[in-house]
């Protein structure tokens, strides 16, 4: 189910994105496109009228959504590793009722909550986003690794070696591109993601 979830997923929301953009700029000038805070709001100023309000509803649900999804997977990565001896034991155990990792789960709420301090949300979202990349770009050039290196290993989903071999070129241009953009920034990034080394030691 994976597979077929990820070939009708993908595609999908690739065109829902695609004709979005196109209705903003059938509705919006690129001026106005450039100039607003929020440009799905302003499409909704424009076209929904007295209903403008689903607009922003509909992102901050998209987004709780988004979430929901990033902090129940994030919490199971944090079991794992614990599990596996990369982080406390503690964070390895469950709630015996629910089967969930709850203290995975309250130290993701802590961490969660100590980001909220600084003000400088822009700054936090690019640090997080190259850290993210990074993880992402090494997670499938290690696949690759494995598909040259162990090709008979036993895997439960197989699919064609282009596809990880595209998703690697797009992932290594999202990874180099910040350090043009915000050198500072991403090499900040780099050195926070660093700095883990010596602690996993």
């Amino acid at each position: 189910n994976l597979p077929r979830a990820i070939y009708i997923s993908l595609p999908l929301v690739t065109i829902i994105y695609l004709l979005t953009n196109i209705a903003y700029f059938a509705v919006l000038t690129p001026d106005e496109v450039l100039t607003s805070n929020a440009v799905a709001a302003s499409f909704g100023e424009k076209i929904l009228g007295v209903f403008q309000w689903i607009m922003p509803l509909s992102v901050a649900l998209s987004a709780f959504g988004g979430l929901n999804g990033g902090i129940f997977a994030s919490s199971r990565l944090f079991f794992v590793g614990a599990r596996s001896g990369h982080l406390p034991g503690s964070l390895a155990m469950i709630n015996l009722k629910y089967f969930t990792p709850m203290p995975s789960l309250v130290f993701l709420c802590i961490l969660s909550l100590l980001y909220l301090t600084t003000t400088q949300v822009f700054v936090l979202i690019n640090y997080a986003v190259f850290t993210e990349s990074l993880a992402v770009t090494s997670s499938v050039a290690a696949l690759l690794y494995l598909r040259v290196k162990q090709p008979n290993l036993i895997r439960p989903i197989r699919v064609s070696i282009i596809l990880p071999v595209i998703f690697f070129i797009i992932c290594t241009f999202l990874l180099l591109l910040p350090f043009y953009e915000r050198p500072f920034e991403t090499g900040m990034g780099a050195l926070i993601t660093l700095s883990g080394i010596p602690v996993y030691m």
